[in-house]
């Protein structure tokens, strides 16, 4: 259809760009820009679901964006634990912490696979949705969201092992977690998974 041309090239560059996006993640050192990186590919699925403007696609955006406002926070409030221990941004010289600070390493677990939207998050729901539509819409689009999508488990994969598991390379006394710092993950993590029990709230 007409409408079909005239927004198919936005919804292809808007899924390129989450590729790129992507594939720029995998190259990145720096724990932050890792993250940040990491969402502006999870924006690229959001403006391709707009761009079909169908009910389930837009509440499939919305969706996505609740979820990964939650996931993104919770990333860098992880990262942020990380730079106070380590003063360093940079993934490799973070590793090893699932031998010091176990709790932290299961709260980067857990938010890394909100990440990769593992079911029954509302991640999952959000760009399953998106799938769905971009597959009615025009199958061809599933070749770039499924790239985007492995590339994004490859990432998290990276993302997790480099900065938990191995040697340690801290020589100084590392401060254990506070109550604080499990605190606000309890509060990104509680909040998605009611909303992931229950997406009629925001849908």
């Amino acid at each position: 259809t007409m409408k079909t041309d005239l927004f198919l090239p936005f919804i292809v560059l808007a899924l390129w760009g989450a590729t790129l996006a992507n594939l720029t993640c995998l190259q990145q050192t720096d724990l932050k820009s890792l993250i940040a990186y990491s969402s502006i590919s999870h924006m690229g699925l959001v403006i391709a679901a707009i761009m079909i403007q169908t009910q389930w696609s837009l509440s499939g955006a919305m969706a996505l964006m609740i979820a990964h406002g939650f996931t993104s926070s919770a990333l860098f409030c992880l990262a942020n634990s990380t730079y106070e221990r380590t003063k360093t941004r940079i993934m490799i010289l973070t590793r090893g912490f699932h031998n010091i600070l176990p709790m932290l390493t299961i709260w980067w677990l857990l938010i890394n696979l909100m990440n990769i939207a593992t079911p029954p998050t509302m991640n999952f729901t959000g760009e399953l949705m998106i799938a769905t539509s971009l597959f009615n819409w025009c199958p061809t689009t599933m070749i770039m969201f499924g790239l985007s999508m492995l590339i994004t488990a490859s990432y998290s994969l990276h993302m997790f092992l480099s900065t938990q598991t191995g040697t340690p390379m801290l020589n100084t006394m590392t401060h254990p977690t506070h109550s604080r710092e499990h605190l606000i993950m309890m509060l990104h993590v509680i909040p998605l998974m009611l909303i992931s029990l229950k997406p009629e709230l925001i849908m």
